[in-house]
Parts: structure tokens; C-alpha cells; sequence
């Protein structure tokens, strides 16, 4: 009867042991396809360089809205931390856009996203809790700032989290996975770091770089020379050529929403 029990429990001691092992198995990686779909769908690259997305469009079908909606829900009921960590980067960067285009388009039509204040002293609604993660009561500061680049201490996070505006880095495309991920952040660099909204040349020795730059800096070096030495590892040879020597003589942000 003993001999019976402890099989009993030996064997119930390992189905545990497996479901544990199974709640953080690696091959338990989000699933990013309704976000992919959608990006896919209202993302229009634009001649000039900037991708722009289709509110408007998302808002009015329903369909569309109701997939954004269960792939929010999908990521928040995840246990985002039993993830690999670039799958955890994917899952943190993709929610934080997802959560900032249904942002948008809740309150659409809106010239940018600086409108959307919850208080009268709020500048932009980035501290506004929105959403909740294994529990925590989550804003996207809380995203970006307490969760993204405190953990990796990776400034191509700035070229992955989206804020809704033509200054920003481009919201791409294509969903983060882990198997992408790499590919993306570096072609969001070069495309952005490329681009006159992220590094313009004023004239020979003088460009004026945009304003995350500025407000980050302390993830691009802290200090000019390591802003430069960042913009150089991504530049284009015409644009390495430029920044050879140069120095920043300003800072630049486009607000404006970043639609059709």
C-alpha cells in the first residue's frame, strides 16, 4: 500500500515538475500575428521616408479593431517574464505600439498625440496607466523607461517603441519576434539615423540631430561625442563622411501625428 502511495505521489510530483517546466519553456513564444497582420494592413511608407499609419482606416472597421483589441489581451495575459528575453523584448516593444495606435485611434481625430492629456498638467499621456501585466498596473513610461531600457540597456529601444509622430523612429511594418529582432532594431537605426528627422547636415562640420538625442542622451553616451560616435555606427558612407568632425549645433522633434 505504501509502495503504492509513493508511486502515486512520484508520479504527481512529476506531472508538476513537467507543467513548471512547461509554464517557462521557451518554445512558449507569444504569438505576434494579429499585430503583424495589422501593421501590415495600415502601415503606408511614405516617399519622404516616414511611415505613416492609417487610424482613420483601423477605427472604422470593426473587424480590424477587434483583433487589436484581442492581441492586447493575448500579450496581457501572458506571463511575459517565463518568456526567452528577446521574446520578452518583442512582447514588451509590440505592446507598447499596440497600445499607443489604439490610443490614438480612441481619441481619433487628434493632431498628435501630445493632445491626449489625462489631467490638464499632463504633457502627453505616457504616464497614464493603460494597462496591466502579470499583475502591475502598467503606463507606457512604465513600458519604455522602467522595463525596456532599464533592463537591456539598449538604445535601439528608441527605434522600436513608437510614439505616434513624425519625429519618431518608423513604426515598422512587421511585428517583433524573437527570430527578427535583431534585423529590425539595426534596420530601424540606419533608416532612422539616415533620415533628416534623425541626423541633418546644417553645413559642412554642423548638423542638427533629433531631439531623443538629447532627451536620452545618457543612452547614446551621455554627451555629444558619444551621440556622434552612435550616429556614425549606423550613418551611410555619405553620411559617415559628414560626421566625421562634426558638431551638433541643435536639436529637432516633429509632433505631428504620423498619418496619411
Amino acid at each position: 500500500m505504501l509502495s503504492a502511495l509513493v508511486r502515486t505521489a512520484t508520479r504527481w510530483l512529476g506531472f508538476v515538475a513537467a507543467a513548471a517546466t512547461l509554464a517557462v519553456s521557451p518554445a512558449l513564444a507569444l504569438d505576434h500575428g494579429r499585430w503583424n497582420d495589422l501593421l501590415a494592413a495600415h502601415i503606408t511608407p511614405g516617399a519622404d521616408g516616414v511611415n505613416r499609419f492609417d487610424y482613420a482606416g483601423l477605427k472604422a472597421n470593426p473587424a480590424a479593431m477587434a483583433n487589436l483589441e484581442a492581441y492586447i489581451a493575448e500579450v496581457e495575459a501572458t506571463r511575459i517574464s517565463a518568456l526567452t528575453r528577446d521574446e520578452q523584448f518583442a512582447a514588451w516593444a509590440n505592446l507598447y505600439n499596440a497600445l499607443t495606435v489604439r490610443l490614438m485611434v480612441s481619441r481619433w481625430p487628434v493632431r498628435s498625440i501630445m493632445n491626449i492629456r489625462p489631467t490638464l498638467v499632463s504633457i502627453g499621456p505616457w504616464k497614464m496607466p493603460i494597462t496591466t501585466i502579470e499583475g502591475r498596473r502598467m503606463s507606457l513610461d512604465d513600458i519604455e523607461h522602467a522595463t525596456l531600457r532599464q533592463q537591456w540597456q539598449e538604445p535601439r529601444v528608441h527605434y522600436a517603441v513608437n510614439c505616434a509622430s513624425i519625429g519618431c523612429p518608423n513604426l515598422q511594418a512587421e511585428a517583433f519576434t524573437a527570430a527578427n529582432l535583431e534585423r529590425m532594431l539595426d534596420a530601424g537605426a540606419r533608416a532612422y539615423v539616415n533620415h533628416p528627422r534623425g541626423v541633418r547636415i546644417v553645413r559642412p562640420g554642423q548638423v542638427r540631430v533629433s531631439n531623443i538625442y538629447n532627451w536620452f542622451k545618457e543612452d547614446f553616451g551621455g554627451n555629444p561625442a558619444g551621440i556622434l560616435a552612435h550616429l556614425r555606427q549606423y550613418a551611410g558612407p555619405e553620411l559617415s563622411a559628414n560626421l566625421e568632425g562634426a558638431r551638433i549645433v541643435g536639436y529637432d522633434y516633429d509632433w505631428a501625428v504620423n498619418a496619411p
